[in-house]
């Protein structure tokens, strides 16, 4: 059996993207995902999707959902964001971050790269839906793999 998408991460590194997922959506009622698999044989961006509607990103009240996914093996990426979060943030918002993630990889920082575009996200998130009392939590803040 090959090895599991996420182990190619350590039990720490995963802490630390859990913590940053945790941090973002700490200070708004987006919900943001992080999908790991090793190979992506189709267009990134229909499996991102395809993805994005199987983990139930599409089911939050706002429709504020952000997706990052990466096909570890066949290096590939795409951040997707729901239709709430994206008739809100700059025209090139999420292809800025997926340029600046790729910089970051290319460079060996898989989890600073992807902890900074969390980051980036929960604040963009922050600007246009905050946080209110009557949030919850609508989606698992685990890394989800395939």
């Amino acid at each position: 059996m090959g090895q599991s998408p996420v182990n190619f991460l350590t039990k720490i590194e995963k802490q630390r993207l859990l913590s940053a997922i945790a941090d973002a959506e700490d200070q708004t009622s987006g919900e943001i995902r992080v999908h790991i698999e090793r190979h992506c044989k189709v267009d990134v961006l229909d499996r991102a999707a395809y993805m994005f509607s199987k983990l139930g990103m599409t089911q939050t009240r706002d429709r504020n959902g952000v997706l990052f996914y990466i096909a570890v093996d066949s290096h590939k990426l795409a951040i997707l964001g729901d239709a709430g979060i994206n008739a809100h943030v700059p025209e090139k918002f999420w292809e800025e971050l997926k340029t600046n993630m790729i910089a970051d990889f290319k460079e060996g920082c898989y989890i600073a790269g992807l902890e900074k575009a969390i980051k980036a996200t929960g604040y963009e998130l922050k600007k246009h839906f905050p946080w209110q009392r009557t949030d919850i939590n609508e989606l698992p803040d685990q890394i989800s793999e395939g």
